[in-house]
């Protein structure tokens, strides 16, 4: 199968799963409860404005209706207005995405180039000292949430050493130093949880590999072990590690929510949690639509990336 292809068919596929999450994510959203034409009222109790109002937001007319009208607005690029803030959907999201970005994508990027060496070194040193190290710290590295993390780092080098700031955001559009100084611990407390995952993936898919009969002809043809493991173990070892630092990547680009709570962060997480509790249906339906996004993009990336990672995979 050509790559041209396989791209088309995973572009369509990918465009189903979002069309019917989507519908998932705008009808499950419609059983929370509450009112939102009330929560906007407040404490007035009057029938008549509490109809206006309801008419306004379009929440008088069927669900289904209400769907599609959504939809439609959708494909032209508007995802509505806020019901609480009375601005533009797209203008609130937008900031937060940055923010969880900024956190997500650099602590992936660290998590990977830590645990991909170090995952391949405790194969390679197998039921050795080195192996049991490192898969010692890569268990308590596992077992701590990166919530308990962040306090930690919070209380260690924010409030004791002072070395960073303990609350706040500061965009590194803004102040690009001062920025990077709000995400260091963020970024460390996620980077060091998602490492330990996939560090004991890294090791359990170098062993299944190092096992295989091809190593073994490439040892017995004479090669070095640094030569069979870089360039015959190592691009066959990765495919798994890969798809799963994709998933992890497309989980958290999906709102980190405790980290961001803990560290104050104004991330699209905090967001959906405080759009759910306002029963702000357009931000709620908004989030989860740049989340799903999200999740369908990455994956699609991660497929078809795979032979640049992996000689030995098939498009077929």
């Amino acid at each position: 199968m050509s790559i041209a292809k396989y791209l088309l068919i995973r572009v369509l596929l990918a465009s189903m799963t979002l069309f019917i999450s989507l519908a998932i994510i705008f009808f499950l959203i419609r059983l929370i409860p509450g009112d939102p034409a009330q929560i906007m009222l407040g404490n007035i109790d009057d029938p008549v404005a509490l109809e206006r109002m309801r008419a306004a937001l379009a929440l008088d007319q069927p669900v289904i209706m209400q769907f599609l009208n959504w939809l439609h607005r959708l494909v032209q690029g508007d995802l509505g207005v806020s019901i609480t803030q009375d601005r533009s959907v797209l203008s609130i999201i937008i900031p937060s995405f940055g923010v969880t970005a900024s956190l997500v994508i650099p602590a992936v990027i660290i998590a990977a180039l830590i645990a991909i060496p170090a995952g391949s070194v405790a194969a390679w040193k197998q039921n050795t000292k080195i192996d049991v190290i490192v898969m010692t710290a890569a268990t308590i590295a596992l077992s701590i949430p990166s919530f308990w993390l962040g306090l930690l780092f919070l209380l260690f080098f924010g409030l004791k050493l002072e070395f960073l700031p303990v609350v706040g955001y500061v965009s590194m559009f803004d102040n690009f130093w001062e920025g990077v100084t709000y995400l260091i611990m963020p970024v460390s407390a996620l980077a060091l949880t998602e490492a330990g995952v996939i560090v004991r993936l890294m090791r359990s898919s170098t062993i299944d590999v190092l096992r295989l009969e091809y190593i073994t002809h490439a040892y017995a043809k004479g090669l070095t072990n640094w030569t069979v493991r870089t360039r015959h173990a190592l691009p066959n070892a990765i495919a798994p590690t890969w798809t799963m630092i994709g998933l992890i990547l497309g989980a958290l680009l999906g709102g980190a929510v405790v980290t961001e709570t803990v560290f104050t962060l104004p991330g699209l997480g905090r967001l959906l949690v405080e759009s759910i509790f306002a029963r702000d249906y357009p931000v709620i339906q908004g989030c989860m639509l740049i989340v799903t996004l999200s999740y369908v993009c990455v994956n699609v990336i991660v497929d078809t990336t795979y032979l640049l990672l992996s000689p030995g995979a098939s498009y077929d």
